[in-house]
């Protein structure tokens, strides 16, 4: 019943954007954990949904700023991974993004005590511009901007470090289009390879000075552009 599942999916929807800005308050507030939750009272199921989405996202202020995983933030990510298992996608691709996107979560867990017993193993690789065109790859790449953090590294950031020059394409691409959110998720991929000594082909500094002029009015893509922003800054690897 789509009427009836409407408003539960504008409540998990503004979730997100809740645990999005306090994010976004700790990573400008220098890094300290965001206050998600009260300890020792039921989290609401939507908190925990909104957890679930942003992942590892939740500990940009600390990987920016070289700190290590708070243990609050870990336990109720961890508390969400349980409560919302993987959803069933909708097609190889998403399943694909989806289970990168877990893994990310999985590696920063893994540096606290509530790391998964039996986590899942590593995805496949992705496939590439060579098998995708630089136009589909970069857009996948952009889905996976969640990985663009200091403290992960895998296949995925091979192949940014690889198609630096396809990445560029694309984030030049959907500023030409005016598609925002992917442009700034790209970017952070750029600024992060820009502050592991992989110049882009592009300079990351007037792309987002550019996204910050337009305004973005999601409260998880102005997330988005402060980590891109810290990385460009020389966030630590």
């Amino acid at each position: 019943m789509p009427f009836a599942e409407t408003p539960l999916r504008d409540e998990y929807a503004a979730a997100v954007e809740r645990v999005a800005g306090r994010t976004l308050d700790a990573l400008r507030g220098g890094g300290g954990a965001a206050a998600l939750a009260t300890p020792d009272t039921a989290v609401p199921r939507p908190l925990l949904a909104a957890v679930r989405v942003l992942g590892a996202d939740l500990f940009a202020p600390q990987l920016l700023t070289g700190a290590e995983p708070d243990g609050p933030t870990a336990a109720l990510l961890a508390e969400a991974r349980r409560t919302f298992p993987s959803p069933a996608p909708a097609s190889p691709d998403a399943a694909q993004a989806i289970a990168w996107q877990d893994w990310a979560a999985e590696q920063v867990l893994a540096r606290t005590p509530y790391a998964d017993t039996a986590p899942d193993p590593a995805p496949a690789p992705p496939p590439g511009p060579a098998e995708l065109g630089w136009q589909t790859w970069s857009v996948r790449m952009a889905q996976l901007s969640v990985l663009a953090l200091p403290g992960l590294d895998g296949p995925v950031h091979d192949a940014a470090r690889t198609n630096l020059l396809d990445l560029s394409r694309g984030t030049a691409r959907a500023m030409l289009r005016r598609d925002f959110t992917t442009a700034v998720r790209l970017a952070r991929w750029l600024a992060w390879a820009d502050a592991a000594d992989r110049p882009p082909h592009l300079e990351v500094e007037p792309i987002l000075d550019r996204i910050r002029l337009v305004g973005i009015g999601a409260v998880r893509t102005r997330l988005e552009l402060a980590v891109a922003e810290a990385l460009s800054e020389g966030g630590p690897r």
